[in-house]
């Protein structure tokens, strides 16, 4: 295929998704001439496998191939209702890898959808990266507060730093050191590092009850704010049980250290790109 024909091609690709409800979507109309196929009975028979493709994935059929109708024009101007199929980009990259592959429109739109979908997994990835060295951000402004407002009642470093081990066993069931050998983490690294999102938010809320509670209840001295801190660990932990999050069994995630460079990284090569094309 020429590269002047696989522009075309990849502009009439482009120029036919539009959004429905939210979410891209290709008319199975449309896409059946741009795929090569001149009946749609053959194209519809190419659907189904797709269909079956998608049930088969453990996906929702009918959320990647609703079927629509739609309306058009006919001889003498007059208008006139067919069937149609609204296919997602997954639905388009199933319907692909089931075409007939000899077709050369059918060999791009492999190649065009299995890179687009692949885009939108990487989009996906680094949203939840973002979110996470966020989540890890707020827990560290948050210990920080609050070793303030303990160092203002009597606590120095080394006993924040026991009330927080104290608060770990009371949200994982296990001190940090026994936590931080059950994720393979480094011992000196802070456990938060390769905690998913979820256990770094959780260890923030408790750490952010005990910052209120301090000042609400006039604590001081270490055994009331080590018992405070316990409880609100144990609080979260009870709300986590509840929605059927086990915190011990939360899985290891990647050192945020590791994924803050390469947040750093991805965006520096953005920008250079950008620079480049200007």
């Amino acid at each position: 295929m020429k590269s002047t024909e696989i522009k075309t091609l990849f502009n009439q690709f482009e120029e036919a998704s539009f959004m429905y409800e939210g979410v891209e979507c290709w008319s199975a109309r449309v896409l059946q001439g741009l795929l090569g196929y001149t009946k749609w009975e053959n194209f519809f028979k190419v659907i189904e496998k797709a269909k079956e493709s998608c049930k088969n994935a453990g996906q929702e059929v009918c959320d990647h191939f609703p079927d629509v109708r739609k309306v058009i024009e006919a001889g003498k101007g007059a208008l006139h209702e067919i069937d149609d199929i609204l296919l997602t980009r997954y639905a388009c990259y199933l319907v692909a890898q089931n075409g007939d592959s000899k077709k050369e429109q059918i060999a791009f739109a492999q190649s065009y959808f299995a890179i687009q979908t692949r885009r939108a997994e990487i989009v996906e990835q680094r949203m939840l990266d973002y979110e996470r060295l966020q989540a890890r951000t707020k827990l560290a402004e948050t210990e920080k507060i609050l070793s303030g407002v303990l160092y203002e009642r009597g606590i120095d470093s080394k006993g924040f730093a026991i009330i927080r081990s104290k608060g770990d066993k009371a949200l994982f069931k296990l001190d940090t050191n026994m936590l931080k050998r059950r994720i393979g983490a480094p011992e000196n690294r802070p456990v938060a590092y390769f905690l998913p999102t979820i256990g770094i938010k959780a260890k923030d809320i408790a750490a952010e009850m005990t910052s209120i509670n301090v000042h609400v209840k006039d604590l001081n001295g270490m055994n009331p704010i080590k018992k405070e801190h316990v409880d609100n660990n144990l609080a979260v932990r009870e709300m986590l049980l509840k929605r059927g999050i086990i915190p011990e069994n939360l899985p290891i995630a990647e050192d945020i250290k590791k994924v803050e460079r390469r947040l750093k990284k991805e965006k520096t090569e953005a920008l250079e790109n950008k620079n480049e094309k200007n």
